[in-house]
């Protein structure tokens, strides 16, 4: 068995050894570092260098995706962490519980569009004059005749 490791650069981690340990591609962590969500440092010979705390970011960062939370949002959450700081279970509640109402609000739209999605088995056209998804209540109608530029669904619903 190895010996544990002693000094800080034996305790940091290459991008290669966090993307085995995380189940991150690499791409994806060079791509999180752009994004502020993870740091690293840079060694001798210029190659990446990251505290082993960015395991548990990374994986804070993979549940909230996996949530459907977005990157930007994720960011600013993990903004509130102190740099090099391991988020806890403590740092989880936390920032898990600013995502709750936006997560129950979409879990509700999601559950009405699937409940209203068999009335439109056989239309085939989503341009009804009331289309429950597409034109909910005839929104576009007051934007007159013709194609118009897509809306969020949210903002239709």
């Amino acid at each position: 068995m190895p010996a544990p490791p002693t000094t800080e650069a034996e305790r940091q981690l290459s991008v290669g050894q966090l993307a085995s340990r995380s189940g991150v591609a690499v791409t994806a962590l060079h791509f999180y570092e752009t994004k502020g969500l993870i740091q690293s440092s840079r060694n001798a010979g210029n190659q990446r260098r990251y505290p082993r705390a960015m395991l548990r970011r990374v994986a804070v960062i993979k549940m909230a995706q996996r949530l459907g939370i977005p990157l930007a949002t994720i960011a600013k959450a993990l903004s509130s962490l102190p740099l090099g700081h391991t988020p806890n279970a403590a740092d989880w509640q936390r920032l898990s519980a600013g995502w709750r109402d936006d997560l129950s609000q979409r879990i509700e739209e999601l559950t009405l569009l699937r409940d209203q999605l068999d009335g439109c088995i056989g239309c085939g056209c989503m341009s009804l004059k009331e289309c429950p998804l597409r034109n909910n209540h005839d929104h576009l109608a007051l934007a007159g005749p013709g194609p118009h530029p897509s809306e969020p669904l949210t903002t239709l619903l």
